[in-house]
């Protein structure tokens, strides 16, 4: 490490990303010119498997001659709602789904089958588990990313499939400390807020984190958020020395890999500026700090600390130490080999993970009966995907559930937008008049009460109702109405597919929830 620059030094601290499927001349530049050691991938980085095999290796190569040492390659692959994988790889559940199975030895399959899919494509960090504790039920960001909403579920689920990555051979980063469970806010887009004191947070939220330290986490995501009950000056934890330093290293004994969420987003960017962030991130006792998407923000930021050195401002003991924590990781990660790419998407991974969806469906309420084929009398209703936050992935426009559902069952369909106003329930009731039985997927129906009204009126105009939560799963407990009604926690093909062997009758739901409803 002694014979590293100062601009080489803080290379090995940064992490970005580029648009496209292919390196850009931007990020090229960001490499030979600012010595940017490290990448985290996007879906729109992603075409299939053998593209990012490829693209991988390239961006080994480039930053293995322009830094001497490997790059940490990181991705969001947490599961469910949040995958950036393509068709051709296995996508595992998501966390709130993989718990309601009711067996955490599935955690740990989904956590390995995901490290032995992103080694083979040439990826060494992955950005998961979640260990939040979804204790607040109108949480727009975190919700069925979380495993449960007590620190039980969280610490049983979690940690295994922590375990399940670290045996796969990928660097797990647990997130995000020291919770993000329990906000109305998406960091992506404000500055959350939780005012709960450190005799608070250990019995809840730092529960999960705790155990995973105790059983031998390597890396911590932090989050954006405003603790000021912990910090006396208005920084998130991300910026904090007091949470960093003096809450997750010295009182909780974590010695591992500390990482920053995206600096980029609103929570950072509009309150204190992305560069000045990273700066004080650096200086909480934060290892390594993500800008991930703006060229020009990493220079700023690159450039902002080198003067922060030269001045000073930042102690080049502290800097040191940072290079030296992510140096010992790469030693650890940067250069494993994986699996021969013939593993990316192997039967063996999708029949695992579609017995897993298939555990994962929940009965809730109501009766449930079967579907028949060629069923007349039947038609489900439905809208398609959105992006529900910035942290979910881009959804597919060509996956319909309600297209997905007719074409299995050979009945009717009806598709409605994702909100619905009052006059286009009113043309939806009218085009179902002559069904008895109508299914109804729901996406997500607190944040878009029109589809929630929809349901309401299609009950009290006599319909004979299911409901399908196809996100949130809370969306259930707010319909009045003798309605039967199913938790598939996502919008996938995944979760279709087992939806359909449920409907049909073929298999019973056998589900149980990881929240209280």
């Amino acid at each position: 490490m002694n014979h590293l620059s100062l601009r080489e030094k803080i290379g090995q601290l940064v992490v970005t990303g580029f648009p496209e499927a292919k390196m850009t001349d931007e990020l090229r530049r960001l490499i030979t010119d600012y010595k940017i050691g490290n990448i985290i991938l996007f879906s729109y980085n992603v075409e299939n498997a053998d593209q990012l095999k490829a693209l991988c290796e390239e961006l080994q190569r480039l930053i293995k001659e322009n830094t001497g040492y490997p790059a940490l390659i990181s991705i969001d692959q947490e599961g469910g709602r949040v995958t950036r994988l393509s068709v051709d790889a296995v996508n595992i559940p998501g966390a709130m789904a993989i718990a309601s199975t009711g067996r955490s030895g599935n955690a740990y399959t989904a956590g390995r089958i995901t490290a032995l899919e992103l080694t083979a494509l040439g990826i060494n960090l992955n950005l998961a588990p979640v260990l939040d504790i979804n204790n607040n039920k109108q949480n727009p960001v975190i919700n069925v990313r979380s495993y449960g909403d007590t620190a039980e579920v969280v610490k049983e689920y979690g940690l295994q499939m922590m375990k399940g990555l670290q045996d796969g051979g990928v660097l797990a980063s647990i997130k995000h400390f020291p919770g993000h469970g329990d906000t109305s806010v998406d960091s992506h887009l404000g500055l959350p807020v939780i005012d709960k004191s450190l005799e608070e947070l250990m019995n809840l939220e730092l529960k999960p984190f705790l155990a995973a330290i105790e059983s031998g986490a390597e890396c911590i995501t932090t989050a954006h958020i405003l603790f000021p009950s912990l910090e006396l000056e208005q920084v998130p934890a991300t910026m904090s020395k007091t949470i960093i330093t003096d809450l997750l290293k010295n009182r909780m004994g974590y010695h591992g890999l500390v990482i920053s969420d995206c600096l980029e987003m609103d929570a950072i960017q509009k309150v204190y500026g992305t560069a000045q962030g990273a700066l004080a991130a650096l200086k909480a006792g934060v290892h390594m700090v993500y800008i991930s998407h703006t060229p020009s923000l990493v220079i700023e930021a690159v450039e902002l600390i080198e003067q922060a050195v030269q001045s000073g401002d930042l102690a080049m003991t502290t800097l040191d130490e940072a290079v030296e924590k992510v140096l010992y990781y790469k030693q650890r990660y940067g250069n494993r080999s994986g699996a021969e790419l013939s593993i990316v998407g192997c039967e063996v991974h999708r029949r695992a993970v579609a017995a897993m969806s298939l555990e994962s469906i929940c009965h809730v309420r109501g009766d449930l009966v079967s579907i028949e084929k060629n069923d007349k009398d039947i038609v489900f209703v439905g809208s398609y995907a959105y992006r529900s936050t910035m942290a979910s992935s881009r959804v597919n426009p060509d996956l319909s559930f309600p297209a997905t559902m007719s074409a299995a069952f050979s009945v009717a369909h009806q598709m409605i937008s994702i909100n619905p106003d009052q006059d286009e329930i009113q043309q939806v009731l009218n085009q179902v008049s002559e069904y008895s039985r109508v299914v109804v997927g729901l996406v997500n129906g607190l944040v878009n009460s029109g589809q929630l009204n929809l349901v309401n009126q299609l009950c009290t105009a006599g319909h004979q109702v299911t409901v399908i939560a196809l996100g949130s799963p809370y969306d259930l407990e707010v319909l009045g109405g003798d309605i039967c009604g199913l938790v598939a926690f996502e919008y996938s093909s995944l979760a279709f597919d087992s939806l359909i062997q449920i409907l049909s009758g073929s298999t019973a739901p056998i589900g149980k929830l990881s929240i209280t409803l």
